[in-house]
């Protein structure tokens, strides 16, 4: 399996670009030719498809985007080329706080995708995305990190809990049972729109 790849940017085209290492060129399917120059020294993070007639390089300027890449495609039905279309049209932070949120409408603006694909991307990705992408929990009190447990043992999903982090962060060192609290008011007043 091939993690990455550094080495210098030898061509690219649309939807491809080839990676010099050490004399060696790399074909790598690849969407963001705007962030790259030719001979610009890279590193790549890749995913490596396997077919039965095939390898196929998949790689992404952040360990973060393949991360995510990786997700999507463990969707029923959303395969490698338009998992890396929609990182082609879409910022992946921006298609985290789309899926997160529920926006059918914004997933099926993307090329290539429609209703139902964009239904099944939220089902099976929504409440999966956000707390591996913040990293949030690292940087908590043990008391905060308890009230986020209480949250969690009373249904809440990770999403929902870390769109309100940042503003029990803020607060003054409570107990756990006062971010609690603070922390279901908020959650109440997100509900109630």
């Amino acid at each position: 399996m091939i993690y990455f790849l550094r080495g210098k940017v030898h061509s690219f085209g649309v939807s491809y670009v080839i990676i010099d290492v050490n004399g060696v060129g790399y074909y790598v399917n690849f969407c963001h030719q705007d962030l790259i120059n030719l001979g610009q020294e890279v590193t790549l993070y890749t995913y490596q498809q396997f077919k039965e007639d095939d390898q196929l390089l998949f790689g992404f300027l952040e360990r973060q985007e393949m991360e995510f890449f990786e997700k999507l495609i463990s969707v029923k039905g959303l395969g490698p080329k338009t998992a890396l279309n929609m990182l082609a049209h879409g910022n992946y932070k921006s298609l985290i706080d789309a899926i997160e949120n529920g926006q059918i409408e914004a997933l099926t603006r993307l090329p290539g995708l429609g209703a139902k694909i964009s239904k099944q991307i939220i089902l099976d990705l929504k409440g999966k995305l956000v707390e591996s992408e913040t990293g949030e929990k690292g940087k908590l009190n043990a008391e905060l990190e308890e009230a986020v447990a209480g949250l969690k043992a009373l249904g809440y999903k990770a999403y929902e809990i870390n769109g309100i982090l940042p503003q029990l962060q803020k607060l003054d060192k409570q107990s756990a049972d006062k971010y609690l609290k603070e922390g279901l008011k908020l959650l109440l007043q997100r509900k109630a729109g």
